[in-house]
């Protein structure tokens, strides 16, 4: 057994984020078990880059209000006490309103280089937008 009683607060890379995003590591994949998590903070407005994860993504919101989107403009809207999966390879974002921060742990099963993460470009405005407009913002 291991303790960890703190991990250090990061601010989220600018390349992969718009905004304010701040992570705190869980746990980074490796032999045998390949599970990433991670509790990452989103100021009001913030928001990842589309991505795509190898083998799928689990988001358990722990605080605020967010949205989850997809590159077919559906947008799940998601608060404290609430999972949304995100199936291996579809391209998605994540991140919190405009009024309000939210609060996840994300948990991921890595591949053979890492944690399978596929990185694309940002989440425009207008995207950003139509999807605060889709969930009643």
């Amino acid at each position: 057994m291991e303790h960890i009683t703190t991990t250090d607060t990061v601010k989220a890379p600018a390349e992969r984020f718009t905004g304010d995003v701040y992570l705190n590591p869980i746990e980074a994949p490796s032999d045998p078990a390949r599970l990433a998590a991670a509790l990452v903070r989103f100021t009001p407005g913030a928001r990842t880059n589309w991505h795509s994860h190898a083998k799928g993504q689990t988001l358990y919101v722990t605080d605020g209000v967010g949205m989850i989107g997809t590159r077919d403009g559906n947008v799940v809207r998601a608060s404290a006490g609430q999972t949304v999966k995100c199936p291996p390879g579809e391209e998605h974002w994540h991140g919190a309103t405009d009024t309000t921060l939210m609060a996840h742990i994300a948990m991921l099963v890595g591949d053979e280089s890492g944690d399978g993460t596929t990185w694309l470009e940002p989440v425009t405005d207008e995207q950003y937008a139509t999807a605060l407009a889709s969930i009643g913002k």
